[in-house]
This record gives C-alpha cells, sequence and structure tokens, in this order.
C-alpha cells in the first residue's frame, strides 16, 4: 500500500526574481511549468535533493520555501510522478502566510546546489 498522506512540512525551490514577484502579489502562483501543468509541483523532504539535481542544476539564485501544508490555497494531491514516484502537487497557489521559511542555496564547487538537511513531518 503506498502512503498518500500529505506531510505537515512541504517545501518548494524558486528563482529568487519569481519569489521577490510573488512576495509582492501576495501569493506564488507557479512558475511557467507550473501553469502549464494546472499545479504547482513541490516536494517532501526526501525529494529536495533530488529535484534540485534534475532541474536546478548550476542555476543561481535559488530559493528554497519551507511551507505549512494546512495553510496552502487550493488541495495538495500526492500524485505519480518522476519514475512513478508520489509527489505533492498543489491545486492552488502559495500565500505568503503558508511561507515558513525562505532559505538562499548556494552552489558548489561542481555548480551544485547545496541543500541543507530537511526534516520531513
Amino acid at each position: 500500500m503506498t502512503d498518500t498522506s500529505i506531510p505537515s512540512l512541504l517545501y518548494r525551490l524558486v528563482h529568487a526574481a519569481d519569489w521577490q514577484a510573488a512576495a509582492g502579489a501576495g501569493a506564488y502562483r507557479g512558475a511557467a511549468h507550473d501553469l502549464a501543468d494546472g499545479f504547482v509541483h513541490m516536494s517532501t523532504a526526501e525529494q529536495v535533493p533530488g529535484t534540485a539535481a534534475r532541474y536546478y542544476q548550476g542555476l543561481p539564485d535559488i530559493l528554497l520555501l519551507t511551507l505549512d501544508s494546512a495553510r496552502l490555497h487550493g488541495e495538495v494531491k500526492m500524485e505519480p510522478s518522476t519514475g512513478g514516484k508520489l509527489y505533492p502537487h498543489l491545486y492552488g497557489d502559495i500565500p505568503l502566510e503558508a511561507v515558513l521559511a525562505v532559505e538562499p542555496l548556494k552552489l558548489d564547487s561542481e555548480g551544485q546546489l547545496v541543500v541543507p538537511y530537511l526534516r520531513g513531518v
């Protein structure tokens, strides 16, 4: 049986410029790929390093948002994605009050994002 429960903490990687625009608007509605897919892609604590390596490798100015899943606007569903693994997808937006922390990520000497230890709850 697959666990489809929603963790209380979820994570989202964003470009700093996109987050700055969202902060001015009061909510993050997603990047172009989110809008095209109809939901905001998010990660659990365990998934953040893989997401960073696959989609954000070598990119500067990436922020890690720590989110309170109970404060998100819209429904969060655990749905199959890469390799059939379940990822959290938000059918709504991320209001500023759902963001518990915003952490800038640094690139290491090989251009990989350095992801801090994250707790999954």
